[in-house]
């Protein structure tokens, strides 16, 4: 399990074999996941410094494979978020604590719903416990899994140390 600094740590064949694996047409199915959507936000500018979305994807590998992957920032502050969490971030702020950093596990600029944990599911749990440990280790106040599918909410719903909010 790596956390990498930038979505072009890991070569575009390899990360979109696990991460936009289902085709039509000759397309990927859920474009947002892609390397080439992923890594054009990073090189636009959209996403990175001074933006308050900073890329740390993070990757499951055995040796040299890839086996997993989810797209995973480093945010600081909600903007581009679709999540609207700015009451929860005044509260926690009003009450001594602070909201942000926080670790989203999401599409940045895009509220559409799809899978964030990609590859076989029975890599889902280890990248989600892999994030879990990057949170605590980085003292980062929470990490979030915005708009992934019911399917992945429900099965991470009974991870320790996650709540699952609807």
């Amino acid at each position: 399990l790596t956390l990498l600094d930038s979505l072009t740590d890991v070569a575009a064949s390899d990360w979109d074999a696990v991460a936009a694996p289902e085709q039509v047409d000759g397309r990927p199915l859920d474009p947002f996941t892609t390397h080439r959507f992923l890594s054009a936000l990073e090189s636009s500018g959209s996403i990175g410094t001074g933006t308050g979305w900073q890329a740390a994807p993070l990757v499951l590998r055995d040796g040299g494979t890839l086996l997993a992957a989810t797209p995973l920032y480093i945010k600081t502050h909600s903007q581009g978020e679709y999540i609207f969490d700015h009451g929860w971030a005044d509260a926690l702020e009003r009450a001594g604590g602070r909201y942000y950093p926080k670790l989203p596990i999401a599409v940045p600029c895009t509220p559409a719903t799809g899978r964030r944990f990609r590859g076989p599911d029975d890599c889902r749990e280890t990248l989600w416990r892999g994030a879990i440990a990057v949170t605590a280790q980085n003292r980062l106040s929470s990490l979030h899994a915005t708009f992934c599918t019911p399917e992945e909410a429900e099965a991470l719903a009974g991870v320790e140390g996650t709540l699952h909010r609807v």
